[in-house]
């Protein structure tokens, strides 16, 4: 037989090697993405609820583009104006979008999809040429 000595020892061994095992996994897990906040000193651009607003530099700088959920097609690629690309965006329309490199929303090129709960991103990791706004 084991004493209660020897039994609690044994628990407080495999309490911090079970401890010692779940630290790495917790580090590795990935945090959210940072796309609904934006970095300290970047001021968010000005996009009203229920729009998708593209600026063609990062940090909301150069012109912007304005979509209303009322005016653009839902689950259809609306391809940028020729020659135009958006670096940073923010999406109030309250339902996904999803952005791609290709102006036809080809998804042999880059793509993401970001949330529609308001969602800023001043640094988008390729050229954004089109988008599709999602059904929920």
């Amino acid at each position: 037989m084991y004493t209660k000595k020897a039994v609690l020892a044994v628990a407080a061994v495999l309490a911090a090697l079970l401890s010692a095992m779940a630290a790495p996994a917790a580090a590795a897990t990935p945090a959210a993405p940072a796309a609904a906040a934006a970095p300290s000193g970047t001021v968010l651009g000005p996009c009203g609820p229920g729009r998708l607003c593209l600026w063609a530099k990062p940090d909301f700088k150069g012109r912007a583009q304005t979509h209303e959920l009322a005016t653009t097609d839902i689950d259809s690629c609306v391809a940028l104006p020729p020659g135009t690309s958006a670096q940073s965006l923010a999406n109030r329309t309250g339902r996904p979008v999803t952005t791609y490199q290709s102006a036809e929303c080809a998804e042999a090129g880059e793509f993401e999809t970001y949330p529609g709960r308001g969602t800023w991103v001043p640094q988008t990791p390729y050229e954004v040429r089109a988008f599709k706004l999602w059904e929920r």
